[in-house]
């Protein structure tokens, strides 16, 4: 745990009690401050009472006696309309703040010498995978890593400061938004397309939230920046007019004249100028398509930033595992390969996907994001079939009309299940069922992981029974335990 001491002695109302707003309570009181913590939710106020966090209804208190709001990054602050805690803190002129600008503002307060080295990585799709990446790396290059933010651990649950360490955080838009003290010794923005609308409102103010990632940059600072798509490219035009002494675009088909791209395969490191080749990405085989292509540029860049051997990265990146839920591999049952990318939660992030496999048994769903699958249409052709479930079954069934066979299913195990028994039957060698829905994922399951969990136990219970399906006895090791059956006198 990383202490904020910034409020000791004073009251600080914290508002979303989930992973990040528990995370911060619990900071501020380690810190001295009397913490005011308050959930519009029954079952999050108890499960933080159940933590030891102290329960206060905000609602009634005099703002006034308010040092600062901390908000969780999913509560609106500006779009649709402001969350009725942020009308009240304005009311009366109390800070907002997040979970990343207190930890910005207790890395500020430390001495330069004592201060760690802070990486920030953010973009619609890819952050993840991107920000595990870069840990992965300069963990293999025998540096003091620690993970979090927007994904594993909330940044105030990391491990206390300190000289040495490299703080590796992902960053949303939500987080950014409301962040204005970060400097980041090495900033990525990998891409952008529209996600989040509802929250933002249009894509001006998205690419504005994302684009506070540069700020407070200085003269020794990196800033890496995806240039594939429009909103990259003229971020990265306007990062260069201003004058960035360290830019490093990167692009996963592009070649960059200084940078880091990946071509047929290959990573060129040009960010001196010279275009060298640093690693076969054929050798890794946690970062298969385009997409992780793009990723593993943007990690390659932001590690040379910070000094690390071309070969110890290549190695590295051979080496990595993936995360779940992206591209992951379930498993093999009877020659039909199921692969979990419950994490592409909208269309682009599934196109990336679909971009991998020529041919694909696909599970799509959920509650679709503005725009539908529209964007998905050049895939078309690599679709067996479609098995549809959850809120958007029936207006992905309309767009995939005449255009690729579609069944119902309706919920996440009968599309296992129905997909397994078309791509057994077909007789494909290497039959793909893809869950990749370009949906989220609260119409049926509590989250991505969730519903990526979901289907690795469908598949897990398929391969079980597969032994019987073939008419073979199953092994002892599948059989349920029991006693055994005694001898009849």
């Amino acid at each position: 745990m990383i202490p904020i001491t910034e409020f000791k002695g004073r009251d600080v109302a914290v508002f979303g009690l989930a992973r990040t707003g528990l995370a911060a309570a619990r900071a501020l009181a380690a810190g001295g401050a009397r913490v005011h913590a308050w959930d519009d939710s029954d079952v999050s106020r108890a499960a933080a009472e159940a933590v030891g966090v102290p329960v206060t209804d905000i609602n009634a208190r005099d703002w006034r006696s308010f040092a600062a709001l901390v908000l969780s990054p999913g509560v609106p602050l500006t779009f649709p309309e402001p969350h009725r805690v942020v009308t009240l803190a304005d009311a009366v002129g109390v800070p907002i703040v997040s979970d990343i600008e207190l930890f910005a503002r207790a890395v500020n307060a430390l001495p330069a010498a004592q201060r760690p080295k802070l990486i920030g990585i953010t973009g619609t799709n890819g952050k993840s995978t991107t920000s595990a990446l870069v840990a992965h790396i300069l963990r293999e290059a025998g540096k003091d890593v620690r993970l979090g933010g927007n994904i594993g651990a909330a940044v105030l649950e990391l491990a206390p400061l300190h000289a040495g360490a490299y703080y590796v955080l992902e960053l949303s838009s939500f987080q950014l938004e409301l962040t204005k003290s970060l400097r980041l010794d090495v900033a990525a923005w990998l891409n952008t397309t529209p996600d989040h609308l509802d929250r933002h409102g249009d894509m001006s103010a998205y690419v504005a939230a994302k684009k506070r990632i540069f700020a407070n940059q200085g003269a020794a600072d990196w800033a890496v920046i995806g240039v594939d798509d429009l909103h990259g490219a003229a971020v990265c035009t306007e990062l260069t007019r201003a004058g960035f002494a360290h830019l490093a675009p990167i692009s996963a088909g592009q070649s960059i004249g200084r940078g880091v791209c990946a071509l047929d395969g290959k990573l060129v490191d040009a960010l001196s100028g010279r275009s060298e080749i640093v690693a076969d990405l054929a050798k890794a085989p946690a970062l298969p398509g385009r997409h992780n292509a793009q990723n593993a540029a943007a990690a390659y860049a932001v590690v040379r930033a910070l000094g690390v051997d071309p070969r110890i990265i290549a190695q590295a990146m051979n080496a990595f595992a993936g995360l779940p839920h992206r591209l992951e591999r379930a498993a093999t049952v009877e020659g039909v390969r199921f692969v979990n990318d419950s994490k592409a939660t909208n269309a682009n992030a599934a196109a990336q996907a679909l971009a991998v496999y020529p041919r694909v048994y696909w599970i799509a769903g959920g509650v679709a994001k503005d725009g539908g699958i529209d964007d998905l249409a050049p895939y078309y052709p690599r679709m067996a079939r479609a098995y549809l479930i959850g809120q958007a079954a029936g207006d992905f069934s309309d767009a995939l009309r005449g255009k690729v066979p579609v069944t119902m299913a309706g919920h996440l195990e009968a599309a296992v299940k129905l997909a397994f028994a078309d791509a057994r039957a077909s007789g494909e060698p290497h039959a793909v069922v893809l869950l990749s829905p370009a949906c989220a994922s609260y119409d049926q399951f509590k989250s991505y992981e969730e519903r990526g969990d979901k289907f690795k136990a469908y598949v897990a219970a398929l391969a079980n029974a597969a032994p019987e399906r073939n008419g073979v006895a199953p092994p002892a090791s599948m059989m349920r335990a029991g006693p055994l059956p005694r001898n009849k006198p």
